[in-house]
């Protein structure tokens, strides 16, 4: 004889149990908001990556991620040297700013630490990249292929003589604190940039002067200088292997206006000269 109150239904087993739980868990999460497996995020306004193999100008392939961000409307890309060399780029499209950074691994033996930290900020022209709703749109087709820029814009020369105050540097762009933390005493920028950031209403206290032009000019290069405690012009070079430059059109029979129908890629490289007050400072500029 069965007990009283269970009709006549058996008890379920552990095993249906944990099927069911699985069967309704999506269903929960979607009620409980939560992100429903790979992709999650990627919705309107939410950032997206992009991964991308490319191939360096001397020949070398490495991965790029590229990140959009519609919200915040800014992209980032980041890319690994064969040397280990970490280089990020930012575009900040709401503050008319664009960072640079370089972790660069340090020679042990040279008696350098860990890695050395630079931060280069000059000001973003929008017509310089595609914007980052576009970019968000993007989608990695064959993931197995190599890219190679279809343009290879020239080699854009820099003189930075003014650095930017970190614990300001959010006035500047909020991008800055986070991107250039690691750099927070090599920070540089120019003044032609720093004079359209004042009109902007940007305050004068996020930028500090570094030695006059007339004074650096007497200084040496760094790779001719052999005593390693002196102040001498270091250079640093970079180049953004590939990414987004602009946006293609195309027209149609049927079509009164072109529309997008893809991008077209390029390839464009920077040095920037800045004062170091130490030699040690610039171990990798040799050339003089």
């Amino acid at each position: 004889m069965r007990p009283p109150g269970r009709g006549g239904v058996p008890p379920a087993s552990p095993a249906l149990l944990l099927l069911l739980l699985l069967l309704l868990l999506p269903g929960l999460m979607q009620l409980l908001g939560a992100p429903r497996g790979v992709g999650a995020g990627t919705g309107a306004g939410a950032p997206s990556e992009l991964r991308v193999r490319v191939r360096l100008p001397d020949g070398q392939v490495t991965e790029e991620s590229l990140q959009a961000d519609s919200d915040a409307d800014s992209i980032s890309l980041e890319l690994r040297k064969p040397d280990g060399t970490l280089i990020s780029f930012t575009a900040d499209f709401k503050k008319d700013v664009k960072i640079f950074r370089a972790l660069i691994l340090g020679e042990l033996e040279k008696g350098q630490s860990q890695f050395q930290a630079l931060c280069f900020v000059t000001r973003l022209h929008h017509n310089e990249i595609i914007p980052s709703e576009a970019m968000a749109k993007l989608r990695q087709k064959n993931p197995q292929a190599v890219r190679q820029a279809e343009e290879v814009r020239g080699l854009e020369q820099m003189h930075m003589d003014i650095t930017v105050n970190f614990s300001q540097g959010g006035l500047l762009s909020p991008h800055l604190r986070n991107v250039c933390a690691e750099a927070a005493d090599a920070i540089y920028t120019r003044q032609e940039d720093v004079r359209f950031w004042l009109e902007q209403g940007v305050d004068s206290f996020v930028f500090e002067a570094l030695p006059k032009a007339s004074e650096q000019m007497l200084l040496p290069r760094c790779g001719q200088v052999g005593d390693r405690g002196k102040p001498c012009v270091c250079r640093y070079g970079l180049s953004l292997a590939w990414y987004p430059c602009m946006l293609k059109y195309c027209h149609g029979r049927d079509r009164p206006t072109p529309y997008k129908c893809g991008i077209r890629s390029c390839q464009k490289s920077y040095s920037f000269d800045f004062y170091v007050p130490q030699r040690q400072l610039c171990l990798w500029d040799e050339d003089p």
